[in-house]
C-alpha cells in the first residue's frame, strides 16, 4: 500500500498516523499481508532555496509519478519482501493533490495499481481541470475501488468556479454511472486532514474487504 506524502503519514503526531493504523488493522486481522510504503514528493533547489515539487508531481495528469512509483520505489520494495503481481493486491492512499496523484496513478497504471483512497482531493487545481467525469463517462469501466472523501467546506465550496468540493461530488458522480466499486464520504469540514485521519482505519478496512460492504 503506497502512501503519498509519506513523512506526514508516519508522523505520530499528525491527523492521520497511518503506520499505527496499519498496524492496529493487521493486529485485528482487518487486513491482508501488507507492505506500507511511504513515498515523499521530490524537492528542487532553485537559486539556493529548497522548494518542493509536490503540485508539479502530484496534480499533473499523466504517468510520470505512477512509473515512478512501479518502476523505481516498487523493485527496491521487492528485494525485501515478496509483493503480488495482481493489481488488486496493490493500492495507493493520499489527500489533497496526493488524493489527485493516487487517483491518476491508478488510472494511468490499470495494471499496476487496483486501489484508491483519495481523502479531499483537489481535481479543481490539476493542469487543464478534472479529467475524471468525461474520462469515466467515455472509457470501459475498469476494477478499479475508490474510496473518495470530500469536505463541504472545501476551497470555493459555494463558488461557480474552481469549487473543490463539486469536482469531487461530480467524479463520485461519474464512478457511480459508470458501475464502479466505489464508496464515498462526505463530511462537513473545509480542506483539512482531520476526518481522513478518523475514516483511515475503515477506509482501508472497506477497501481490502473482499466484496461490498
Amino acid at each position: 500500500m503506497f502512501f503519498n506524502d509519506g513523512w506526514w503519514y508516519l508522523d505520530p503526531t499528525a491527523a492521520v498516523r497511518a503506520a499505527a493504523v496499519l498496524d492496529n488493522l493487521a493486529a485485528e486481522g482487518a487486513l491482508p499481508p501488507m507492505v506500507g510504503v511511504f513515498v515523499d514528493p521530490g524537492v528542487l533547489t532553485v537559486d539556493g532555496e529548497t522548494v518542493k515539487n509536490r503540485n508539479m508531481e502530484y496534480d499533473a495528469f499523466n504517468s510520470d509519478y505512477a512509473d515512478f512509483l512501479l518502476e523505481e520505489v516498487l523493485p527496491l520494495v521487492q528485494e525485501r519482501f515478496t509483493v503480488s503481481a495482481d493489481p488488486m493486491m496493490r493500492g495507493i492512499c493520499g489527500g489533497s493533490s496526493g488524493g489527485d496523484a493516487a487517483m491518476t496513478a491508478a488510472w494511468t497504471r490499470p495494471h499496476g495499481i487496483g486501489r484508491v483512497i483519495a481523502f479531499n482531493a483537489s481535481f479543481a487545481q490539476m493542469p487543464g481541470g478534472n479529467p475524471y467525469p468525461a474520462l469515466l463517462a467515455t472509457e470501459p469501466r475498469r476494477s478499479t475501488r475508490v474510496f473518495l472523501h470530500a469536505a463541504h467546506r472545501d476551497l470555493n465550496w459555494n463558488q461557480r468556479d474552481d469549487n473543490w468540493f463539486a469536482e469531487s461530488l461530480e467524479t463520485a458522480a461519474a464512478l457511480a454511472r459508470a458501475g464502479y466499486d466505489f464508496r464515498l464520504v462526505v463530511g462537513d469540514g473545509g480542506h483539512s486532514p482531520n476526518h481522513g485521519g478518523v475514516l483511515l482505519p475503515d477506509a482501508l478496512r472497506w477497501l481490502w474487504a473482499d466484496g461490498d460492504d
